[in-house]
C-alpha cells in the first residue's frame, strides 16, 4: 500500500462543513449529537465498519449522545485525503 499524501487540514476544511482544525497537531475534528446513546453507538458501528474497509480509522470519544471524532492519518503525520473522505461519509450517515 501506498503511503497517502498529506494535505494539510486547510485543504481539507475547504471540502468539509462543521469540521475545525485540531489545536496542537495536524488534524481535523468535529462533534455529532444524536438523540440517544443508542443512535451514537449505531453511528460509531457504521463509521467502524467502513473505517475498517478503509484501513483508516478515527480517535474518537463517547459519552451517552455524544460522538467527538479527530481525524489525522499516522502514516503521512497529518491530514490526508482519507482523512476527507471518511469525513464525508460520517457526515452523510449523521443526517
Amino acid at each position: 500500500m501506498t503511503r497517502p499524501a498529506k494535505i494539510g487540514a486547510a485543504a481539507a476544511l475547504a471540502q468539509l462543513e462543521g469540521w475545525t482544525g485540531a489545536d496542537g497537531k495536524d488534524a481535523i475534528e468535529k462533534t455529532y449529537r444524536f438523540a440517544d446513546f443508542n443512535a451514537a453507538f449505531g453511528f460509531m458501528t457504521r463509521v467502524a465498519i467502513e473505517a475498517d474497509k478503509r484501513d483508516h480509522h478515527p480517535e474518537w470519544f463517547n459519552v451517552y449522545n455524544r460522538v467527538e471524532v479527530t481525524l489525522t492519518t499516522h502514516d503521512c503525520d497529518g491530514v490526508s485525503e482519507r482523512d476527507v473522505q471518511l469525513a464525508k461519509f460520517m457526515d452523510a450517515i449523521a443526517g
